[in-house]
């Protein structure tokens, strides 16, 4: 149910916030990461949900620019 509606949220998003969302996933992965490597790290469920996080932001962009997903106000733009 909870990626259900982290996609739909993605959705909403703009380029510029997907791009934002990307960015900070990435860093805390890295952190999560580093974590892990020094045996600091509680939550090893975290790194496998920020990796599908991940992947769901690069597919969301990928397909907007295929044209099978458009961006918030897309549509109006080409009204």
């Amino acid at each position: 149910m909870a990626t259900q509606s982290l996609a739909a949220e993605l959705d909403d998003l703009n380029d510029v916030d997907l791009e934002t969302r990307l960015k900070d996933a990435k860093e805390e992965l890295f952190n999560l990461r580093f974590q892990a490597a020094t045996g600091q790290l509680e939550s090893h469920g975290r790194l496998r949900t920020v990796k599908r996080d991940i992947a769901r932001i690069y597919t969301v962009v990928r397909e907007r620019e295929l044209g099978i997903r458009t961006a918030p106000g897309a549509q109006e733009e080409k009204a």
